[in-house]
Formats: structure tokens, sequence, C-alpha cells
């Protein structure tokens, strides 16, 4: 493959990439300069990413240098709660956590984990099965859906729900969406991009930031890609439509385990 052609496949690739780093280190601007270490690292060595296989490559590019800076983000300007939840980061198990994100998020089979991590399918798919354990109900946490389509809204809420979870309510417009928020504020809010009346799930979630302070937000789309451009802050969740409900199931999890506090139960 030629150097033009194996950058163009790579830049398919990048905004997934940058997707899956600021799910992994719950940060954009972490995640951004992990996919940017990645980036220099290959073109100084361009081998590193086979012309057959772009994105195994790619992604076992980064993981090679996610965990040779010894994984968790630096401390240094963040939050109390991005602090702690660098806390609970170190009491995983080592690598689980990225294979579920591999698995779920980016739609990786246990052989492209297994080659990107470097470990055998059996033992990809077990530490998938782990993360699962260590991660998943954790934490109760009150959550807010964002959504017009009434069929996936009910999908939501019963996914949300048999997380053990609790369903506030489901706003299908941005000014039921604010609303609803006033009557209970979330912990969590899954919300689609374009609403029933034309209004924006990202202008209503934006309002809602601005009232409420930070939450965590879990964007689903049909085109995640226009969300995943680097120049605009973007969610850390990201999903596409169609979803599965394990992908649900992951990004919930994760998105409350970063931004867990003392207001969220202890189940």
């Amino acid at each position: 493959m030629a150097a033009a052609s194996l950058a163009q496949s790579i830049g398919q690739e990048l905004p997934f990439l940058r997707r899956y780093a600021r799910a992994l280190t719950g940060s954009q601007t972490a995640g951004d300069n992990y996919a940017a270490a990645t980036l220099e690292a290959i073109l100084v060595e361009p081998g590193m990413v086979p012309p057959d296989d772009v994105r195994v490559g790619l992604f076992r590019t980064f993981h090679g240098i996610w965990h040779s800076s010894g994984q968790p983000v630096e401390t240094e300007g963040q939050s109390g709660q991005e602090i702690r939840a660098q806390a609970r980061l170190r009491n995983l198990t080592p690598n689980s956590r990225e294979a579920l994100l591999l698995h779920t998020i980016e739609d990786m089979s246990h052989d492209q984990i297994a080659r990107i991590m470097q470990v055998g399918p059996d033992e990809a798919a077990e530490l998938v099965a782990i993360a699962r354990a260590e991660i998943g109900g954790a934490l109760s946490a009150k959550v807010m859906i964002i959504e017009d389509e009434t069929i996936i809204a009910m999908d939501l809420k019963g996914i949300v729900q048999s997380l053990g979870h609790e369903v506030t309510g489901i706003a299908r417009t941005h000014k039921a969406a604010i609303e609803l928020a006033q009557t209970q504020r979330p912990d969590l809010i899954l919300s689609d991009i374009q609403l029933a009346d034309g209004s924006s799930g990202v202008e209503a979630v934006g309002q809602l930031m601005g009232d409420l302070g930070d939450l965590p937000v879990i964007f689903i789309t049909a085109f995640p890609e226009r969300l995943l451009t680097g120049e605009r802050p973007e969610p850390a969740f990201l999903l596409p439509k169609p979803y599965r409900a394990d992908q649900v199931a992951s990004a919930v999890g994760q998105a409350i385990f970063f931004a867990s506090t003392e207001d969220l139960v202890i189940a």
C-alpha cells in the first residue's frame, strides 16, 4: 500500500481511535493526546501499521503507547472527581476495561482484541467478562433519556433499568428535556442528536450542562463521525445507531464509573 493510501486508511479510522481514547481516559484532552502520540509513532515507524489490517495496527500502536505511559493520565489540573476516577482505575484488573471498550464501543471481535493487546483470543474474551463484572452494577444512578423515537426510547429505558439504574423520564424535545431535568436532576444523560420538533439534542444537553453543571452524557446517533471532527468539545461516549444492548450497557457503566461522586448510590 502506498504511503498516501495508508495515510488515507488511517485517517478514516482516526475518529474512532479518538472516540476510544476519550472513553478510555474519561477526557477529550487526554484521549486526543494519546491519539496524537500514536500518529507521531507511526510517522517514525510506518511499519507498525500493516497495510492489510490498518485498524488493528493503529489500535495496537495506541496500546503500546498507553501501556508504556503507565496508563492513568496525569492528575495535575484535574477535578477531585477525575482524580477519584483514576484511583478506581488502578483497582481494576489490568487490561480488562480496554478489552471491554474495544469489544463494545468499537465492535471488535475477540480475535481483533487479542491482536491489539497481544494476548490469546481466550484471554481477550476473559478480560471482557472480567470488566463487565468489575464495572457493571457497582453504582446506581439516575438517568435521563432524550430520544424522540418511542421504540428506541423504551428500548433504552429497558436497558438502563436492567442495569439497576433509575430512569427519571424520557424527553422528546429540547423544551421537554429542560423541564424534565428541573423536576429531577439526572446523574447521566442519554441523548439523540436530532429531536422530534427539529430541535437539537446537542443544544439541549449544552443548556442542561449550563444549568446543572458538568454531567456525563452519552450521545447516540446514526452519524457519529459528524461529532468526531476535533473542531469542538466532543463527547467521551458516542454510540452509533443501530446500537447493541451491550454497547449501551458498557457506555453507561463507563460514564458512571468516571463521573461517580458521593451523590450516587453504592449498590
